[in-house]
């Protein structure tokens, strides 16, 4: 009982540093277009699979949210996946990428569903003799001098990615200034989700994907997944995950690196439990559900 107190302290005491450290998504980033363009390609090409049956759009619909609305993903041959899908949408500015952090960029993450045998299952090798039989031949020398290698086809793949940002949300107007861009009960939630000490976790340009956080800090979450743990063995680490972005996320149920809710007002009502120890009541979270639905920005998708 006295660590959860001291916890629950911690979060109150960083309420002040954390309380006005969300920023707006900004509305252009730079990138190469021709890189891009060829990584759009890619991404929704299911030859990347061994039997060509799966693309990275399969589990990341860019245009839903950009995850698959999925408990847990399918690969190929209907494999299932160990964790849920989250969104490919602003992923740009994750600190980290996937749910235990393993991946430091967008390049490293393009790597582990291609070669992953319960996702896309393929060989990097066998896939460049593929895609070298194809026009990504032609195309991938007009602007890289060596080709189809490993490192060009996760370097485009980013490049892509990191197109998939999410401006202008009504809350982002709200912070540039616009102060009748969210109601008057959003601006409630808000002040809600700032009080209550989701803040402390949920916020930078991305309300979230900029550290990690156990999951289940004051009571137990019944996490059957480890987080972190399976990757260092670190007992320090278990359940600890990246916490995820809040960005769109009235698109990206279910919800969890389990996938175990589909209701945003659930999902609110177990973190405020498990991670805060600060029950709600229904209004609470119907007015922090309001706000977090303010967060959904207008996608920006290159032709």
């Amino acid at each position: 009982m006295l660590t959860r107190t001291i916890i629950l302290l911690f979060i109150i005491l960083n309420l002040t540093i954390y309380a006005s450290n969300i920023t707006p998504i900004p509305e252009e980033i730079d990138y190469n277009l021709k890189k891009a363009q060829l990584g759009k390609k890619l991404f929704n090409d299911k030859r990347l699979s061994i039997n060509n049956t799966i693309s990275c759009a399969s589990c990341h619909n860019i245009k839903n949210g950009g995850d698959d609305n999925l408990v847990l993903p399918f690969g190929v041959n209907k494999a299932i996946g160990k964790v849920n899908a989250p969104t490919v949408l602003n992923s740009v500015f994750n600190f980290r990428q996937f749910w235990d952090g393993r991946a430091k960029n967008l390049e490293e993450q393009a790597i582990g569903p291609i070669e992953n045998p319960i996702e896309m299952g393929h060989t990097f090798p066998d896939l460049i003799k593929k895609l070298n039989k194809t026009v990504y031949k032609e195309e991938f020398l007009r602007i890289y001098d060596d080709g189809i290698t490993k490192r060009n086809i996760v370097n485009a793949i980013a490049e892509f990615e990191k197109t998939l940002i999410t401006p202008n949300s009504r809350f982002d107007q709200f912070l540039k200034g616009d102060l009748k861009a969210i109601t008057k009960y959003e601006k409630e939630g808000y002040e809600l989700f700032k009080d209550k000490g989701c803040i402390t976790c949920h916020h930078g340009v991305n309300v979230g994907g900029n550290l990690y956080n156990k999951f289940g800090i004051i009571f137990d979450a019944r996490s059957k997944n480890l987080g972190r743990y399976n990757l260092t063995k670190n007992e320090e680490d278990k359940y600890f995950f990246k916490v995820p972005t809040l960005r769109n996320i009235e698109y990206t149920a279910p919800y969890f690196h389990d996938g175990r809710y589909y209701e945003l007002s659930q999902t609110v009502k177990e973190m405020a439990l498990v991670q805060l120890g600060r029950p709600m009541k229904k209004d609470e979270i119907d007015k922090i559900v309001a706000f977090l639905k303010t967060l959904t920005g207008e996608l920006m998708i290159i032709e």
